[in-house]
């Protein structure tokens, strides 16, 4: 329970946040901080590959609109839904609040992995799928609904991972196969370049020896 816990560690980390790892741990305090640790470790890992994988992405998706609307700031001219156009607003608002030219470079890193994704949607299929954006998938083997909803779910991981939030009850295995194979059909090259610097195999390996006990923790 949590009340077994170190007042410090409650302290830092807050009750509610620790709650939900004393529950998956059945009431056991010191698995639970175990799972805590596991969890920002198991993380960490994962970081890697979505980070080259969301990059890859805005980037191949940036070079084709770039070149369908023949400028840098393709945002201005393309047929963008009220929704999108409101993101890129954020991300110029970004820009702004850090003192920081509006520059297409400066734009295409503001805005998030969720836009790209956005870009992949049904409501821009004949808009800007057809003509033009399938042309950043060389290796695509899918149909466009399965890679957007495949890239979807790993938005929604990567958000949970960067909001420091619980991912330790997913499928993580398929998770991060799911990575690599979006990363393939932009850039198999990027996707085997990944891998060497790819922690998470051991990391997952690890799971049962850091929840049994080998992982010490100071109370």
């Amino acid at each position: 329970m949590i009340e077994r816990l170190p007042e410090w560690l409650v302290r830092a980390l807050s009750r509610p946040r620790l709650s939900r790892y004393v529950v998956a741990a059945q009431g056991e305090s010191l698995t639970a901080v175990r799972l805590y640790w596991w969890n920002v470790e198991v993380c960490g890992a994962l970081y890697g590959p979505l980070h080259c994988l969301e990059l890859a992405l805005r980037n191949a998706l940036h070079d084709q609109l770039s070149r369908k609307y023949g400028r840098s700031d393709w945002w201005e001219a393309a047929p963008l839904d009220w929704q999108t156009k409101r993101l890129v607003m954020e991300a110029r608002r970004k820009c702004e609040r850090r003192r920081t030219a509006p520059t297409p470079d400066s734009m295409v890193a503001e805005l998030s992995f969720g836009f790209w994704v956005s870009l992949l949607s049904r409501s821009y299929d004949r808009g800007l799928w057809v003509p033009t954006l399938h042309k950043a998938f060389p290796y695509l083997d899918l149909p466009r609904k399965r890679l957007y909803d495949g890239l979807s779910s790993l938005v929604l991981l990567r958000n949970r991972i960067m909001h420091h939030e619980p991912v330790h009850h997913r499928d993580l295995s398929a998770d991060h196969a799911k990575i690599y194979r979006m990363l393939g059909h932009i850039s198999p090259e990027l996707a085997i370049e990944a891998k060497t610097m790819d922690r998470f195999p051991e990391v997952l390996a690890g799971r049962r020896g850091s929840l049994g006990g080998t992982r010490p923790v100071r109370f």
